[in-house]
């Protein structure tokens, strides 16, 4: 079975050295492996100092370099609804779809999309992602679940409208609404959508990679990535400490930013009690080319880092005496940083900037919440007969 290893971290903390140190590593071991990047300021033909286009490209024998482009993807892959999006902006205007570019999430849906396109051909043994710092790659991942709830709750109503309006929408309104074939393109898109849910949750198949340094702002937003990911039930399953200096320095300069790396290092080995960490030291000279990525590959990759850890927590719902129970585990988390309500037919978990639907299922929506509290790493609700 292909496996999907997504690295993410902080901007600046060597989430695509890593990633390329274990694409490079898998090839090495004779798995044909894609490293992909989703990052839209790519750098990953800075790194290898070669040229990389529109379609993977072979660096060495099982290893093929992919920097996606979204629009590309989007004309090729989803040409109807790109199409239809193209006639409503740019009807009886002399402005079209290219002076607006992508709209707001389609990046990240394109990028995702592709992927899964790539897992599904099987070509590959391992799908090696870089990805962007945390805030993008966190709205990267949750962006498919987000989108296909409303895909779901909205696409009978319109196609509803497009019947109804599109005979005199192009006259009245000065708008052409999608046509049938781009409607049938979303509902292919949202069948691709629920697949893209199951296969990014799939602990078999997905792990999240952490990538971190040992300086505060980097710990306190792996924390934060971690209790994001929990939030969304995807499995992480391994953190690397990057930059790590080493303890032999003869040079009294970086005394105290050894005592602040292995005062961070602690922090972090306290925090992710359980999880499998790796630890790269900062090399004496620039990760770029394959020779120094080779240096991490020989360094710290010797061990089975491609194992998979799928037996950390996820959400699950438990019959007991009043009802039923929902556990979602949310570590590291403060009381007066969530929000929990219910609607018709989800459990509505805001967290920070962050929001999460949490289908119910068919036996529970005659139930309400009656108490949710945060208990060690899990938040707790109780749901009892209305």
């Amino acid at each position: 079975m292909s496996r999907i290893y997504i690295f993410t971290g902080k901007g600046g903390v060597g989430k695509t050295s890593t990633a390329t140190a274990h694409a490079v590593k898998s090839a090495n071991d004779g798995v044909k492996t894609l490293l992909v990047s989703t990052d839209m300021a790519h750098n990953l033909g800075d790194l290898f100092e070669k040229e990389l286009g529109r379609e993977p490209v072979e660096i060495i024998p099982n290893l093929d370099v992919y920097e996606i482009d979204p629009e590309y993807v989007l004309e090729h892959d989803f040409h109807e609804m790109s199409e239809s999006l193209r006639k409503m902006i740019s009807l009886d205007s002399d402005v079209g779809m290219e002076d607006f570019g992508m709209i707001p999430g389609m990046e990240e849906l394109v990028s995702l999309l592709k992927i899964a396109e790539v897992y599904k051909e099987g070509i590959y043994g391992r799908i090696i992602v870089d990805c962007a710092p945390t805030g993008e790659t966190l709205s990267l991942l949750k962006f498919p679940e987000l989108l296909s709830w409303y895909v779901e709750k909205f696409l009978p109503v319109g196609k509803v409208a497009i019947r109804v309006l599109a005979p005199v929408s192009k006259k009245l309104l000065k708008v052409e609404l999608p046509n049938r074939e781009a409607i049938n393109d979303i509902e292919r898109m949202y069948l691709k959508l629920v697949e893209l849910q199951e296969l990014l949750k799939d602990r078999e198949i997905t792990s999240i990679r952490l990538v971190a340094v040992p300086e505060k702002m980097a710990v306190e937003e792996t924390k934060r990535n971690y209790m994001y990911m929990n939030l969304y039930n995807f499995n992480v399953d391994g953190i690397y400490i990057n930059r790590i200096l080493p303890k032999d320095i003869d040079n009294k300069f970086f005394d105290k930013w050894l005592e602040i790396q292995g005062r961070y290092v602690i922090q972090l080995e306290e925090c992710f009690t359980g999880l499998p960490i790796w630890y790269i030291r900062w090399y004496d000279e620039e990760l770029k080319g394959l020779d120094a990525v080779g240096r991490i590959c020989r360094d710290v990759l010797t061990e089975d880092v491609f194992a998979s850890r799928m037996d950390g927590p996820r959400e699950e719902f438990r019959e007991n005496e009043q009802g039923y129970l929902l556990r979602v585990p949310i570590p590291y988390v403060e009381k007066d940083e969530l929000d929990v309500y219910q609607s018709e037919s989800d459990v509505v978990i805001k967290l920070g900037n962050f929001k999460r639907n949490i289908p119910l299922p068919d036996s529970i929506r005659t139930y309400e919440i009656t108490s949710a509290k945060l208990e060690k790493e899990y938040l707790n609700m109780q749901f009892e007969l209305k």
